[in-house]
């Protein structure tokens, strides 16, 4: 298990900021709901020799604590950013984020501009404003449905491994999900198992939550270059991707066909490069 230094952040949350090694200038990956700071770890191999990537495991997620208060606004994910960057003296880094990881680093930029000197987002969590009327969101009931718990981490993986989405995942980057994101906890029967660190609970709410931000109507004043990677697989943070890049001031789209919306994880190799290049490392 690579270093793990514990960065306070608002609403007495304690993060923990994984140190994934490398040599060169501070890369920062912020990962999506659900998910943590380890899967990002099999693509930071191949980052090694051109930049110093650290990972952090937003609020709820992997080894940070939950707020007392349950509070999952998206802000607050802006607020777990800030405090990593300010920890690391990082000021001017670049960043790398999935999903909702990307629209915490953009809702981080907007807040405290020049925090970033340029971002690379796959399918950031970014949509229009809704109308005051919240819309259902499928995404969260599917969350609260999902097993919480699993015999060992090997049932656990066979599990993911055989259904999607998760089983179009490469399997060095599925493992470092099963293998850093359950603890031992226990079975209904009392017996030995291990649980989902972000419980289903945790994981519906930040998805409810990311209906609510005003990211989207704020893009104006993101002047760094941004970069929005996206697939071609047909979902809605997909189609939304070329309408984010027109709203930024130095947006930029790069498509990938063959990948959906858990792309970084499905070619870690091939992800890694598209982020060496567009953000000059190296």
């Amino acid at each position: 298990m690579p270093p793990i230094q514990s960065v306070p952040s608002t609403d007495d949350v304690t993060l923990a900021l994984i140190d994934l090694g490398g040599e060169g200038p501070p890369l920062l990956f912020c990962h999506p709901t659900g998910f943590h700071g380890m899967v990002w770890a099999p693509l930071a191999e191949h980052l090694a020799g051109v930049a110093h990537c650290w990972a952090v495991d937003f609020r709820g997620h992997g080894d940070s604590s939950v707020p007392a208060s349950m509070d999952f606004a998206w802000d607050r994910m802006a607020d777990d950013v800030l405090a990593v960057v300010d920890h690391l003296g990082a000021i001017g880094a670049r960043a790398v984020g999935h999903s909702m990881g990307g629209t915490a680093l953009l809702m981080a930029e907007m807040r405290r501009p020049g925090t970033f000197a340029g971002l690379w987002l796959y399918e950031p969590i970014v949509m229009p404003s809704w109308d005051g009327v919240r819309p259902s969101n499928p995404i969260a009931a599917a969350a609260r449905r999902r097993r919480p718990s699993f015999p060992d981490r090997d049932a656990a993986y066979a599990n993911f491994a055989a259904k999607p989405p998760l089983d179009a995942l490469d399997s060095a980057a599925l493992r470092a999900y099963v293998d850093h994101g359950l603890r031992p906890g226990q079975a209904a029967d009392g017996g030995p198992a291990v649980e989902l660190k972000c419980p289903p609970e945790v994981e519906a709410l930040v998805f409810e939550n990311g209906i609510a931000t005003d990211a989207f109507d704020r893009l104006g004043e993101v002047r760094i270059p941004v970069t929005v990677a996206a697939s071609e697989d047909g979902g809605a943070p997909a189609r939304v991707a070329p309408v984010i890049v027109d709203a930024l001031p130095q947006g930029r789209l790069e498509l990938f066909p063959e990948l959906t919306h858990f792309g970084p994880m499905e070619d870690p190799a091939g992800i890694a490069l598209a982020i060496r290049a567009d953000l000059g490392l190296g």
